[in-house]
């Protein structure tokens, strides 16, 4: 059951990084370029915010049908006392729930202005706040918070 999701979970966490990163350039580049704003940067500020939405999907999925995660919320008190369970059962999904709003925030709020200054300047800011929390929010292998392997088998 959990295969196909994993899959999907693991390409799009990816596609999330990558077209943030993107993202970001393209806001800070046109920004400080003084460059007008394409329909390449409204299909990355689109595919961005698209991306993240995907992924939160898949993510509140696996989160909310993982046995780990019916135990951490069954035994919330014991569970959090534990960091790895404290971890994936709250910080993470808070972490990433919080940067898909900010990646919606920026995204929408960049459509609707009139300037293309004001455009790239809300892309950049939003997407780059929303960028350090998820890298904050990452499992790395050298994160004191909790660490996996960067490329997991299952």
């Amino acid at each position: 059951m959990y295969g196909p999701l994993l899959f999907f979970h693991s390409i799009f966490r990816w596609l999330v990084l990558l077209s943030l990163l993107y993202g970001v350039f393209r806001g800070f580049s046109g920004w400080m370029g003084r460059r007008p704003f394409t329909r390449t940067d409204d299909t990355v500020r689109h595919l961005t915010a698209t991306f993240a939405h995907i992924q939160l999907t898949i993510g509140l999925v696996l989160y909310f049908s993982s046995p780990l995660m019916a135990y951490f919320r069954s035994n919330f008190s014991e569970a959090v006392r534990e960091f790895d369970l404290l971890f994936f059962g709250l910080i993470h999904i808070i972490l990433m729930t919080l940067s898909v709003v900010l990646i919606t925030i920026g995204s929408a709020a960049a459509k609707r202005l009139d300037t293309d200054a004001r455009k790239f300047r809300t892309m950049a800011l939003w997407f780059t706040v929303a960028l350090i929390i998820i890298f904050i929010a990452i499992p790395w292998p050298f994160s004191p918070l909790a660490n996996r392997p960067y490329i997991r088998s299952f």
